[in-house]
C-alpha cells in the first residue's frame, strides 16, 4: 500500500481540479466549502477509535498538513486527546445539543483555514439517544454532513468472523455511508487474507491494519479515559501507533475517501428534517447578537486546570460573541480568584484532587466571598460539587470545599443519572425563566445530599424527569453540562446580571 507520504504529490495533481486544494503557507482552503474529511466510527466502544484518530493526526502534522479535529457526542475527555495532539480544540458535533445548523455551523468553523477534518465517533455507529434508533449517533451525524466514514474493528478474537461483522456494518442503513475499514489488533498473519475477503464481499477496502501493540492502549475509568495529563509519554504513545499505522496505511485511498465528503454549503441549504427531539440549539454566530462597539469586555473567570477541565469549545465561543473575556485560573494551584466579574466552574474530577482542593483555604474562602457579595457563578457536576460544603473522594475520606452551597457529596456505585436532559424552569433563578428550555447531558457517580428543586431535569423523551439545581444569591449550579447556545437568553442573563 502506498505511504502516506504520497499524500502531498497528489494533492498538488489536484490544483486544477474545480474542487481542489487552494494550496498556501497558511494552510489548504478548499473552494466552495467542499472540506476533505472522514469520520472514524466503529461497532461499539473501546475498538480503539480515539488511538487511531490521534494517530492520524499525528501522521497529518508530520507531513506537513494543518487538520481539525471533532468529537461526535456530548463527550469532553477524548477532544483533550485531540487537542494534546494538535494544540488547537477539538470541537463536539451533537445534534442533540446543536440542532442541524449548529452542528454544520461548528464543522465548518473548525474546518476554516485548515485542511483535513477527522471527525470521531461516538459508541458504535448506529447508537442514537434511544436503544432502538439511529437519532444522534455518529450514523446521523455522518448523514448530515455528508462525511465519509471509516469502520475500525476491534479484531481481537477474531478471524473469518471479521467479515459479517464488516459485511452487516456497511449493509445496514438507508444510507450507506462506511466508506473504508480500518482493521485493530490484527495478526499481520491474516490481515492480507481478511483484507482481501473483506473487499470481496463488501466492495469496501481495508485501508489499514494494525497490529496489536503492547503498552499503547488508553486506560479508563468511571467516566471514560483517563486524562491525557495522566498518561506519562502520551505523545510517544501516539507516535508508536502512528509509526505502526503509517506501514500498512493506503494513504492513496484514505485521501479519495476524504476527497469525497460533500460541500457544507449544500447540506446547509437542504430542507431540514422534522424536528422531534432533534431540533434544539442554534448555529453559532447565525442568531448571536454583538455586543455593542467598544463595550467594556466582561471578564469571565473559568476554572481549569486538572479538576476542572470539561468545558464545551462552543460556549467559550457564544460568551466571547457577546462580549466576554475569558480569564482561566486555577483552584488547586492560584491563592484565590482573579479579578473578574462572573466566575465558571466546570465539570472534571474534583473527587480525584479532592485534598489539594481543600487545602487551598485562600482559593475556597476568596470564591465563598465572591458568592456571599453576590458574584454571578454557574457551576455544573464537578464544579457544583466544589461549592458544597465537603466532598468525599472514591476511598471515602471526606474534605471541606468552597461552603458555597449547603449539602455534601458522595460516590455511588453506579450512574447516577447518564444522557441528554432538558432543564426548565420550575422556580426563582436569576437565569432561566418561564417558557425556556436548555439542553444538556450528564454523566456522574457522585450524588449530593441536597441537589435542589429550582429546576425540572428531563429527558428527551419526557418519560422521565427529576428535580435538580441549587440558587444562592446569583449562583446557579446543578449537575448537568449546560449548552450555552441553546438557550442564548440564559447566558445573556449571566452576562448582564
Amino acid at each position: 500500500m502506498p505511504s502516506i507520504l504520497s499524500i502531498s504529490s497528489h494533492l498538488r495533481n489536484a490544483v486544477n481540479n474545480e474542487a481542489a486544494i487552494a494550496i498556501g503557507k497558511a494552510g489548504n482552503v478548499r473552494d466552495k466549502r467542499s472540506y476533505r474529511r472522514i469520520m472514524i466510527c466503529a461497532p461499539g466502544s473501546g475498538s480503539g477509535k480515539t488511538l487511531i484518530t490521534c494517530a492520524l493526526l499525528r501522521l497529518l502534522l508530520r507531513k506537513g498538513y494543518s487538520p481539525a479535529s471533532f468529537k461526535c457526542g456530548p463527550d469532553y475527555i477524548d477532544p483533550m486527546f485531540h487537542r494534546t495532539v494538535l494544540g488547537i480544540p477539538s470541537r463536539n458535533l451533537d445534534l442533540f445539543l446543536a440542532g442541524r445548523e449548529g452542528v454544520l455551523g461548528s464543522l465548518e468553523k473548525g474546518l476554516a483555514g485548515r485542511d483535513f477534518g477527522i471527525l470521531e465517533g461516538v459508541m458504535g455507529f448506529f447508537d442514537g439517544s434511544s436503544a432502538a434508533g439511529t437519532e444522534g449517533s455518529s450514523y446521523e451525524i455522518s448523514c448530515v454532513t455528508d462525511t465519509p466514514a471509516l469502520l475500525v474493528v476491534n479484531t481481537k478474537g477474531m478471524s473469518n468472523s471479521i467479515i459479517p461483522l464488516v459485511k452487516g456494518f456497511c449493509e445496514y442503513g438507508e444510507k450507506k455511508r462506511i466508506k473504508g475499514v480500518i482493521l485493530n489488533n490484527i495478526s499481520p498473519s491474516i490481515a492480507g487474507d481478511i483484507s482481501k475477503k473483506v473487499m470481496e464481499e463488501t466492495g469496501i477496502p481495508v485501508i489499514a491494519a494494525l497490529p496489536a501493540m503492547k503498552d499503547a492502549g488508553l486506560q479508563s475509568r468511571h467516566l471514560g479515559l483517563v486524562l491525557p495529563n495522566e498518561i506519562p509519554d502520551l505523545l510517544r504513545i501516539i507516535d508508536r501507533v502512528a509509526d505502526e499505522l503509517e506501514k500498512t496505511l493506503d494513504a492513496d485511498k484514505l485521501l479519495s475517501i476524504a476527497e469525497s465528503a460533500g460541500k457544507l454549503a449544500d447540506n446547509l441549504q437542504e430542507e431540514k428534517r422534522p424536528a422531534e427531539n432533534f431540533a434544539g440549539g442554534t448555529a453559532l454566530n447565525a442568531k448571536t447578537s454583538a455586543p455593542p462597539e467598544g463595550a467594556k469586555p466582561i471578564r469571565i473567570g473559568v476554572a481549569r486546570d486538572a479538576a476542572f477541565c470539561f468545558y464545551y469549545e462552543d460556549n467559550f465561543e457564544l460568551l466571547q460573541a457577546l462580549g466576554a473575556e475569558l480569564v482561566y485560573f486555577s483552584p488547586l494551584k492560584d491563592e484565590k480568584i482573579p479579578e473578574v466579574d462572573k466566575l465558571i466552574f466546570g465539570g472534571g474530577y474534583p473527587e480525584l484532587y479532592a485534598k489539594e482542593l481543600s487545602e487551598n483555604t485562600s482559593m475556597r474562602q476568596s470564591i465563598k466571598a465572591a458568592a456571599d457579595a453576590g458574584l454571578p457563578i454557574l457551576a455544573e457536576c464537578g464544579g457544583f460539587l466544589y461549592l458544597l460544603e465537603s466532598i468525599k473522594d472514591p476511598d471515602g475520606n471526606e474534605y471541606e470545599m468552597a461552603k458555597v452551597l449547603t449539602g455534601t457529596s458522595q460516590m455511588r456505585d453506579k450512574l447516577s443519572h447518564f444522557g441528554y436532559v432538558i432543564i426548565t424552569k420550575n422556580g426563582e433563578n436569576p437565569y432561566l425563566k418561564e417558557d425556556e428550555e436548555i439542553r444538556g447531558h450528564e454523566f456522574h457517580y457522585y450524588e449530593a445530599t441536597e441537589e435542589g428543586d429550582t429546576c425540572l431535569v428531563k429527558k428527551p423523551s419526557g418519560k422521565r424527569s427529576w428535580m435538580g439545581y441549587r440558587t444562592y444569591k446569583n449562583v446557579f449550579a446543578g449537575f448537568a453540562h449546560l449548552y450555552y447556545p441553546s438557550c442564548e437568553t440564559f447566558i445573556k442573563r449571566f452576562l448582564d446580571a
